[in-house]
Formats: structure tokens, C-alpha cells, sequence
């Protein structure tokens, strides 16, 4: 008999972390006037009821994921979009601070949405210059980067040859997929509320995998 070579399966080498991205749902809209409440500087809107929907359809997507782990950071709305998950898991969070958004400076109490939505000149300098720190006090681009790598690296020491859940924000998506391709700092800006994108992570070597699945939401 002839042998056959069929195409190969894809799966991550000994040792890696298999880790899921996941966005945290569509949280409260911003209002001129009107501040989001405020965590270690950061704003902490809850999320919208379109977020509760999209947190309860990321359950039923990952319910029967073998997840060795669920990571979430200090702000609610990324316990809030996993919660649905960890209570049919039956497991508890890990909360990474490092995996927290981006600082927003002047404008991290809800302004920020608005003064992007109204192409803000420092807004339009931070797309084209690829830099957070164009935003008045904002954190720099470098050092999200910084701080976002260090997680995930950490992340993968203490889970090797394990499958990995983290529910994190837009700005930390959009880092740890520039980190890992190498693409322009704000290449992968935009991930959709709810959407899961796959990084394979082996000692200090990243791997795209998927970015910005939304099978389960349309």
C-alpha cells in the first residue's frame, strides 16, 4: 500500500500556553457632563445590557473549552463579561493588574470616547503616530506594551501545556498582537466587544493564531 501524508493539524508545541483573548462586552455609553466612575485611575463603567447579552453568549461558545485558567483584570467590566463563563466553569478568576487598559490620562473618565468620536486633534495624532501618549497624561504606547508583554510571558511560565482564558480590553488586545507579529502598534486597534482572538505563547516567542472571532455573536 501506498503511504499517505494527509495535511497536518495544527497544535502548540510542549511547553506553551494556548491563551484565548477575549474583549469584555459593550459597556455603559458615555454622556457629555456625566464621568465613569473611577478605579486606580482608570474608568469602570459596567457594561450595557448589549455587554450582558455578549457576556452570556461567550459562555455558551467556551462552556465546553477545557480552560485551566480564567484571567480578568481590576475593572468590572471584564469580571462582569466572565462571569457567565466561571459560573458554569465553577472556577475562580485570576485578576492580573498589568492586563488592565490602557491609560487614558485627562481623558480615562469617559471623555476619551467623545473626544475621538469629535476627531480631537490629539486623537488624530495618536492614530497616526501609532501613540497613546499623544492623549493628554496618557500612558505611552512603549509602556503598555511593556507591561501587557510582561503579563503574558508570566502568564505562559506558570501555565505551560495549558489552555488559558483572559478577559481583557481593546488597547491590551491590540498590544499583545502588535507584540506578537511585529505589526505597527495600533495594527490590530478595534476588536469587536465580545470577539475571542488566539495567541500561542512558548517561552518568549508569540504566535497569531486567530483575531477577532465573532462567530458566536452574529
Amino acid at each position: 500500500m501506498t503511504r499517505e501524508y494527509r495535511q497536518p493539524v495544527y497544535r502548540p508545541p510542549t511547553g506553551a500556553m494556548d491563551l484565548l483573548l477575549i474583549r469584555h462586552g459593550e459597556s455603559a455609553p458615555a454622556r457629555p457632563g456625566e464621568r465613569f466612575p473611577m478605579k486606580y485611575g482608570h474608568g469602570d463603567p459596567a457594561l450595557h445590557p448589549n455587554g450582558e447579552a455578549q457576556a452570556r453568549v461567550i459562555a455558551e461558545r467556551l462552556q465546553n473549552e477545557r480552560l485551566d485558567a480564567v484571567y480578568v483584570t481590576p475593572l468590572r467590566r471584564t469580571h462582569q463579561t466572565a462571569a457567565p463563563l466561571l459560573q458554569r466553569l465553577g472556577i475562580t478568576p485570576i485578576e492580573e493588574p498589568d492586563l488592565r487598559e490602557v491609560h487614558l490620562g485627562d481623558w480615562d473618565d469617559g471623555e476619551y470616547r467623545i473626544r475621538a468620536a469629535n476627531d480631537d486633534p490629539a486623537w488624530l495624532r495618536a492614530l497616526e503616530n501609532h501613540e497613546w501618549g499623544e492623549i493628554p497624561g496618557a500612558e505611552t504606547t512603549a509602556a503598555l506594551q511593556a507591561r501587557v508583554g510582561d503579563a503574558l510571558f508570566r502568564m505562559a511560565a506558570r501555565h505551560a501545556d495549558q489552555r488559558v482564558a483572559a478577559f481583557v480590553h481593546g488597547g491590551v488586545i491590540g498590544a499583545a498582537l502588535s507584540l506578537a507579529t511585529g505589526a505597527r502598534p495600533f495594527a490590530f486597534l478595534g476588536a469587536a466587544n465580545g470577539s475571542i482572538s488566539r495567541l500561542v505563547i512558548h517561552g518568549t516567542t508569540m504566535s497569531l493564531r486567530s483575531y477577532n472571532d465573532c462567530a458566536h455573536l452574529e
